[in-house]
């Protein structure tokens, strides 16, 4: 598992994503990684260049298997994403300990307000796994756009559509 994080955030910062994350005397509370929809092409083409050092090490640590499974699980869900142009949520975590207190609800406005202020997406879209989290995500204004399962697993594939925005406009 640390490994695939650690991975994670690497990917994120080669490939420009944005990682922001809630802190208290330098400890990490929660964060979030976002895929926004408007990189630069070159430096999507130069970080996944970088990327592939950095996967070998996973490549290792991980089975054929998991690999295969994770793929596989985030072409399921990225079918399920809006056509338009959108930001997409891949990973949010709070310290368990931590859920419940807010931190999640102080992460998630952070991210509405990004997106809001965007001009050039529509919205957000993310997968949990958790039926529960559909109804935190739907207060925040997310809508359940497709329910699946992947390997027995139930996903739920969500959208937020974000104020005074205009579908055709995306086109």
């Amino acid at each position: 598992m640390t490994s695939f994080v650690s991975f994670m955030f690497d990917k994120s910062f080669l490939l420009h994503e944005e990682v922001w994350g809630c802190f208290e005397n330098e400890s990490l509370l929660g964060a979030y990684i976002v895929e926004k929809p408007h990189v630069n092409k070159l430096q999507s083409i130069w970080g996944g260049f970088l990327l592939i050092g950095r996967l070998f090490p996973l490549l290792f640590s991980m089975s054929g298997t998991t690999l295969h499974l994770l793929n596989s699980y985030m072409r399921v869900t990225r079918s399920s994403a809006p056509p338009w142009t959108h930001h997409y949520l891949i990973m949010i975590g709070v310290e368990p300990k931590l859920q419940g207190k807010g931190v999640g609800k102080a992460l998630l406005k952070h991210l509405l307000n990004i997106v809001n202020a965007d001009m050039n997406s529509m919205g957000i879209a993310l997968d949990t796994e958790n039926k529960e989290n559909v109804y935190l995500y739907q207060r925040f204004g997310f809508s359940l756009n497709r329910e699946t399962s992947f390997d027995n697993l139930p996903v739920y594939c969500m959208f937020y559509q974000k104020e005074n925005s205009n579908r055709e406009d995306f086109s």
